[in-house]
């Protein structure tokens, strides 16, 4: 019996040593200062102090490779040449990566997979009927695609014709229809990684005869699970949590405002976009010229997307954001700073 009795305490006497081993390995080396506690205002003005992430620190340094306000009013129109039937031609090159980093909040850093380097990639514009050339590039680790939403053949609907990676090249080509706001993105499976990672864009097709002079901008609704685990941790429009309220969008009293907003969260089932102090007409994909609601609140659900128009008759600032409250506190929220022009607006 003194054996067995002998066999258990040599096995303690083991598991004490490899315990004591790994809590010397965990401790920080001699010298080494321990994380320090950090103190952040938030947008709501809470005092929040901790050594952890911080998703909404009001006043904190970082640099993000993405600029919100740049992407908002930025449409690219192409290499724009006439063929000899009179057709309009647009050119683009679109470049797919997918090793990119990016801080998409203070001390939040994720893999981004990009088109030309952002995410949303770039909005690309053009006119009902012009002839349009995208010359795609996928220069990441994993085979990519454009899978443009519109009318157009199927050997270019970026589906069953994977690009490879490390250069892989592939021409897509049609005439720009229906007139409208229209997602683009990569469609290779699993392609909700693909998605949530960041590979899409905005697509706009304008009709030949145009649309009234606006202010106008681009919010794709996006989300954010940095922790990989099929759910968002944070939400935006443009990618970066609560950037336009911490930097509002400046209009002008009395001037149209028109917004291409597309739905680009994975992970949910339904966004929604609402407006303070106004109501907006709204055009569901904008392929008609007539609006279908003067609203203040629309639900879209994945890559649904829509054309707001509206204008302020009252100067000052006014939220827009999801009345999914989930979304908003995590994120998407926004001001719109309404004035004359002056100092005060800019």
């Amino acid at each position: 019996m003194a054996r067995p009795a002998a066999g258990r305490a040599m096995a303690m006497a083991l598991a004490a040593a490899a315990a004591a081993a790994l809590l010397l390995a965990l401790a920080p080396p001699p010298g080494q200062a321990q994380q320090e506690d950090r103190t952040f205002l938030t947008h709501s003005g809470a005092v929040v102090r901790t050594s952890g992430e911080v998703l909404d620190p009001m006043y904190a340094v970082s640099t993000v490779e993405f600029d919100p306000d740049a992407y908002l009013r930025e449409f690219h129109y192409g290499t724009v040449s006439e063929l000899p039937d009179g057709t309009v031609l647009r050119e683009f090159t679109i470049v797919a990566e997918d090793g990119l980093v990016m801080e998409v909040a203070p001390g939040v850093f994720y893999n981004v997979w990009t088109f030309n380097g952002t995410v949303p990639g770039p909005t690309i514009r053009a006119t009902e009927g012009d002839l349009v050339r995208i010359h795609f590039v996928n220069n990441g680790s994993k085979e990519h695609t454009l899978h443009f939403h519109g009318i157009h053949e199927a050997r270019f609907d970026g589906v069953f014709e994977p690009v490879g990676p490390g250069g892989g090249r592939f021409t897509y080509e049609w005439r720009a229809e229906p007139v409208g706001v229209h997602p683009y993105h990569c469609h290779v499976m699993p392609l909700e990684e693909h998605i949530a990672h960041g590979l899409y864009g905005v697509y706009i097709v304008d009709p030949k005869e145009g649309r009234p002079p606006a202010d106008e901008m681009v919010m794709v609704l996006n989300g954010l699970d940095t922790d990989f685990d099929g759910e968002n941790n944070f939400y935006a429009a443009n990618t970066v949590p609560f950037h336009y309220q911490h930097h509002p969008v400046r209009i002008q009293q009395g001037e149209l405002v028109r917004v291409y907003v597309v739905n680009m969260v994975e992970f949910d089932p339904v966004n929604n976009f609402h407006l303070h102090g106004n109501l907006y007409h709204y055009y569901p994909t904008g392929t008609d010229t007539v609006p279908s609601a003067y609203t203040d609140m629309v639900t879209l659900s994945q890559t649904e997307r829509g054309i707001m128009e509206f204008s302020y008759d009252y100067p000052g600032r006014y939220l827009f954001h999801a009345h999914k409250v989930e979304f908003s506190e995590k994120g998407w929220s926004g001001v719109f700073l309404v004035g004359e022009s002056g100092p005060e607006y800019g």
